[in-house]
């Protein structure tokens, strides 16, 4: 397997143009009209659209109802809280790892701004449990990965599968990396998601679930940007385009998706007023198949074609342009779509 050359500082006999996306040449000086990549510049301009932060998201209502919610809700929000905080430090770490050794200027300027966002979601599960819950509480919620037998299990799953990358790195084991990225960011997050869509669905924890409507835009950018460096890397390195990483793809979708059930059955139940399990069982398998489709794999479940939860699209496709998510403040940011990274969900 061909290992991977970290990007040089600067490098005065190559081109500002990299030659490669990894192991290519490159000056490392970056000049947006000089780019090899042409989806470079719109994305970069997409990723900056979407910039928040968690403090101009008022808690006040939330404060006020999280102790109104059911035990079996306020328990299910605390671990999904702790689970998306886990998720976000590690993957805040990955892509920095990654972009050590992009070798185009332009992708590595991409993955920096990523890192940045992911630092912002760790943030706001922060300010989320800082508002709602005393710092006793929120200590232990940061400490559930180590203590939640479920929850060590999804997480070794994407752990595992990162450590091979980051510490022996080689194409071919960056690209199966990239692959468990897309579990994170492109699944793994997802009955979580649900679960907040649909307390909102019932006017509750409204300005949290805002927040992630927030990161799940971030997120959806984050799985297309990944998309497309997977892609790239393997159209300049035809060799590693086998039939055995698509078997290996194919296959760790369907795990990955069978332990979201596993997780989503622990934390949702068969029933949370209005959100009815088979719902999001059916839910994880469409989107572990349009995942794995994304990156050229064949579906790992046969069927699951369409979205069940047909009403979350609506907490989905809210006009950013104009409005926040529900009653929230008038902001400026760029309206999202099929065209700009925000897929069907």
């Amino acid at each position: 397997m061909e290992g991977l050359k970290k990007r040089v500082l600067v490098d005065e006999t190559a081109p500002n143009k990299s030659t490669g996306i990894v192991n290519g040449e490159s000056s490392n000086i970056l000049n947006w009209d000089d780019v090899r990549y042409t989806w470079a510049y719109p994305k970069y301009k997409r990723m900056l659209g979407n910039f928040w932060t968690p403090f101009e998201i008022n808690m006040a209502k939330d404060i006020k109802q999280f102790p109104q919610l059911t035990e079996k809700e306020q328990e299910t929000f605390l671990k999904i809280i702790g689970l998306l905080a886990l998720l976000d430090s590690i993957q805040t770490d990955y892509a920095g790892k990654v972009a050590d050794y992009l070798t185009d200027s332009s992708v590595n300027a991409l993955m920096i701004i990523l890192a940045q966002q992911e630092v912002v979601h760790n943030h706001s599960y922060s300010y989320v449990l800082s508002s709602i819950v005393p710092k006793s509480v929120q200590d232990e919620v940061f400490d559930y990965w180590k203590n939640e037998p479920i929850l060590m299990k999804r997480n070794e799953f994407i752990t595992n599968g990162y450590k091979e990358f980051v510490e022996a790195p080689t194409v071919d084991k960056l690209l199966r990396s990239i692959i468990y990225d897309v579990i994170l960011e492109g699944l793994f997050f997802y009955s979580g998601f649900a679960f907040f869509y649909n307390l909102a669905r019932n006017q509750k924890m409204v300005a949290t679930s805002t927040m992630i409507n927030y990161i799940n835009r971030d997120e959806q950018l984050h799985v297309g940007l990944f998309e497309k460096i997977f892609k790239e890397v393997l159209a300049e390195n035809p060799e590693y385009d086998t039939e055995e990483l698509k078997r290996y793809g194919t296959e760790a979708f369907k795990e990955a998706a069978l332990l979201e059930i596993e997780w989503g059955k622990e934390i949702i139940g068969t029933h949370m007023d209005g959100l009815m399990f088979s719902d999001l069982e059916a839910y994880i398998k469409f989107m572990a198949n349009k995942r794995a489709k994304q990156l050229g794999f064949e579906e790992p479940f046969e069927g699951f074609k369409s979205n069940p939860l047909k009403w979350i699209i609506a907490y989905q496709e809210v006009d950013m342009g104009k409005t926040d998510f529900f009653e929230q403040k008038s902001r400026q940011y760029t309206k999202t779509s099929d065209a700009n990274g925000f897929d069907e969900l």
